[in-house]
């Protein structure tokens, strides 16, 4: 039993070992194979309330103010991962849009549901009310919406996905089950559910790995502590 405990400081160290590449022999590496797809398609998971809009629209902006074209998918039922760049405004949800559409007997266009500001194109798939639906449901309508609407064909450079970290239905681990993302990035604290619920997501992709998937985990953003040294305490 003792030699299947894995040892932490080794582990650490590789980490560490190759958080300290060289940046040219990373791209090197990366160019050295076939070529990548040009959009890369990032999920971002972590608990509810742990930062990750906050986190994405401030990552998005800076993408844009470099120059990259970026679209930021609100993938959270509480559809509040755009309101930050829309000074507290809510965007038109596409369940939503969809819905009304279709029983006005229209089609969606992508200007119903898409939104740009401060170069951050924007959209939010929403969810369905309290009682009347499964959120990851929705989220699997939504981006075969998406999908409808050519969203594998837009020119973007990225693409991030605003996911729920601590729901387990289907739908929320879309992006890890279908492939649908190159990379996952997750947002945590010394919290230890947001610990839980890294961890959940991160044997999420480990599993659907060895089922051939091509998903991985490109790192972990921590939220900062608030100055009263319990993170580094932890």
């Amino acid at each position: 039993m003792k030699d299947e405990v894995p040892n932490l400081k080794d582990y650490s160290a590789r980490l560490r070992d190759e958080a300290s590449m060289d940046l040219a022999d990373i791209q090197a590496e990366q160019t050295s194979g076939e070529p990548t797809k040009k959009t890369q398609i990032i999920a971002i998971y972590g608990k509810g309330g742990i930062g990750k809009s906050f986190t994405l629209a401030n990552l998005s902006h800076m993408m844009a103010e470099m120059g990259k074209r970026v679209l930021l998918i609100g993938c959270d039922p509480k559809s509040d991962t755009t309101s930050l760049l829309f000074g507290g405004k809510a965007c038109p949800t596409i369940i939503e849009t969809s819905t009304r559409k279709k029983l006005a007997g229209e089609e969606v266009k992508i200007g119903d549901v898409c939104f740009k500001r401060g170069g951050v194109f924007a959209m939010e798939l929403g969810g369905p009310e309290v009682g009347r639906g499964c959120g990851g449901r929705g989220i699997i309508h939504g981006f075969e919406l998406l999908e409808k609407l050519g969203f594998h064909d837009w020119d973007f450079d990225y693409v991030l996905l605003d996911f729920l970290g601590d729901v387990v239905c289907g739908g929320f681990g879309l992006p890890i089950a279908r492939d649908m993302a190159q990379k996952v990035i997750l947002v945590g604290s010394n919290d230890l559910q947001s610990l839980y619920v890294a961890n959940n997501v991160c044997s999420a992709v480990e599993y659907f790995r060895k089922l051939g998937g091509n998903v991985g985990v490109a790192g972990l953003v921590i939220n900062k502590d608030d100055g009263t040294g319990e993170a580094a305490a932890f």
